[in-house]
């Protein structure tokens, strides 16, 4: 089962944290669960994703070079 959000903004674990670390806690916990059983390079995978679609979101298109030629 999925949880949203919100169920883990209130998890008991973190329920009388400070609402930053709240929101901390949650984002970690809820990135945890997605990525748990991943492959080192399916993990690689999500977190570039992730990334292109932050980058994506702020208007900035990124662009890649490699030091090796």
């Amino acid at each position: 089962m999925i949880k949203t959000y919100e169920e883990y903004l209130n998890d008991p674990e973190i329920i009388n944290e400070p609402m930053g670390l709240r929101i901390a806690h949650a984002v970690r916990f809820k990135i945890q669960d997605e990525t748990k059983g991943m492959t080192r390079n399916e993990l690689h995978n999500y977190y570039h994703e992730g990334e292109k679609e932050a980058l994506k979101k702020l208007g900035i298109t990124p662009k890649y070079t490699t030091p090796y030629k």
